[in-house]
């Protein structure tokens, strides 16, 4: 899987992290609010508690494919490795090269 696919998989967890926080904050907001009975709060409120259900399944479905992603890319990774392991290998000892350059600066 290319770079961009991997960058916007993580776009894609950090959108559904916000939506998650977002929720939470309108059920609080929800909460907050439930003694109150004027008319308007009511028909608010149950506009509101609508929305957050299917905002609720809508993030499912996006956490799903998220799941179906993540799966895809380890599998595509793990073909690869298994394919071109000398490779795999030496990239793996570069990358722990510059890593070990970089913490030994310190």
């Amino acid at each position: 899987m290319s770079k961009a696919n991997l960058e916007s998989l993580a776009d894609k967890e950090k959108l559904v992290a916000d939506l998650q926080r977002v929720i939470a904050d309108a059920e609080e907001l929800m909460q907050a609010t439930a003694h109150q009975t004027e008319g308007k709060v009511v028909e608010l409120r149950e506009k509101i508690n609508e929305n957050l259900r299917n905002a609720r399944y809508k993030l499912a479905d996006v956490e799903d494919t998220i799941k179906l992603k993540t799966r895809e890319v380890a599998r595509a990774t793990d073909d690869y490795v298994h394919e071109h392991p000398w490779l795999a290998i030496a990239t793996a000892a570069g990358a722990g090269m510059v890593i070990g350059l970089l913490i030994g600066r310190r």
